[in-house]
């Protein structure tokens, strides 16, 4: 059964013909680790329909922040619309490099939107907390040639993390902030 607020937001993407929203398997990975006990702020990254802030808001404790961040300014309100009963919610509009840095540090990050542009940017690092944890999806399993994203957060000296196969045609990396 999906969060009330994951089918409204799911509606809202078909509706307004979105099709980049997480996946279901990202989404409920997302749903677990947002609830996490000692979360304070919580953010993303490509706000899109809001599907992915619904899976982390729908499990977030009602006292923790998450910014989302949406550089379409129609998708943007759209996206404060849908989650406007959230008292927790904020969506920010416009470049994440410009407008997070005033928020971080966050437990948890989901770099979801901005491309292969932004999940090879190591500057995702300054916006976590000591322990906070980074999670990128989007990644083919098995995916054999060269890969920039899985060489990075791999094999990151600031980073432990890890890759998981959500289904058959999706991965994740989700890492942890080591300290310096």
């Amino acid at each position: 059964m999906l969060p009330p607020l994951v089918e409204k937001a799911l509606a809202a993407a078909e509706a307004s013909g979105f099709t980049r929203s997480c996946s279901a398997e990202t989404g409920r990975l997302l749903h677990v680790l947002a609830g996490a006990r000692g979360l304070e702020r919580v953010a993303e990254i490509g706000t899109g329909a809001g599907v992915g802030a619904a899976w982390i808001l729908s499990a977030l404790d009602p006292d923790v922040a998450l910014f989302t961040v949406e550089l379409d300014a129609k998708r943007a309100a759209a996206a404060r619309e849908l989650l406007a009963g959230d008292a927790g919610a904020v969506v920010l509009e416009g470049d994440w490099r410009d407008v997070l840095p005033a928020e971080a540090p966050f437990d948890l990050l989901f770099a979801d939107g901005g491309g292969q542009v932004a999940k090879v940017d190591e500057s995702l690092l300054g916006l976590l907390a000591p322990g906070g944890m980074l999670v990128l999806d989007d990644l083919t399993p098995g995916y054999a040639g060269p890969d920039p994203v899985r060489e990075l957060w791999l094999s990151h000296p600031r980073l432990q993390a890890v890759e998981l196969q959500v289904s058959a045609r999706e991965a994740v990396i989700v890492g942890t902030l080591q300290p310096r």
